[in-house]
């Protein structure tokens, strides 16, 4: 009987979890299952895996075949490189310390790789926030103009001395309106 790694769901609608399982081909989905070597949850950034790196390397060697999308998370995990280099082993191209070697420093690689990627989505998230809040200034600005132009009362600066010279002819004219005014008062009576 043909054993597959593959993926089995759980989880509530819309949100799905995965087991990583080793089962027999002609088992359901979500059914029976060999071993259970891991978990996979692609809702989260990045997605998480829980695996049991040991128990994968043995079924991988012998002779189970992983799904297409088992296989990329299995080779996302190191996991098909660590079979790889355990094959080498047991052929004697390279020693058990070599091939440790090598796969250490691709851990290590990987690792860097992740972390550079989350820092260069961190700047990007606060570039983006940099320039809303750039592009919402402006708007503020604007709105802060356009609100104190309406606001304003418009006194022109030309009309305002012609204005200083009408008080002071209106001043003048008023003793001399003044002084007729008693004038005509006396002819009256």
């Amino acid at each position: 009987m043909a054993v597959k790694i593959r993926l089995a769901r759980r989880g509530r609608k819309k949100m799905a979890m995965y087991d990583i399982v080793v089962a027999e081909s002609t088992s359901p989905r979500d059914g029976r299952f060999i071993e259970k070597i891991g978990s996979y949850n692609p809702n989260t950034d990045p997605s998480t895996v829980v695996l049991k790196s040991e128990r994968a390397v043995y079924w991988l060697m012998v002779g189970a075949q992983p799904t297409d999308t088992a296989r990329s998370v299995l080779s996302h995990e190191g996991i098909m490189y660590k079979k790889h280099l355990q094959v080498g082993v047991n052929k004697g191209a390279i020693s058990q310390e070599q091939a440790d070697e090598k796969f250490s420093t691709w851990k290590e690689d990987k690792e860097n790789r992740k972390a550079g990627a989350a820092d260069t989505k961190t700047q990007t998230k606060e570039q983006a926030r940099a320039a809303r809040l750039e592009a919402e200034r402006k708007v503020n600005e604007a709105r802060a103009e356009a609100i104190a132009k309406k606001n304003k009362v418009e006194e022109p600066v030309a009309e305002e001395a012609p204005a200083a010279d009408t008080t002071e002819e209106a001043t003048a004219e008023a003793p001399a309106t003044e002084a007729a005014a008693p004038e005509e008062t006396p002819a009256a009576e």
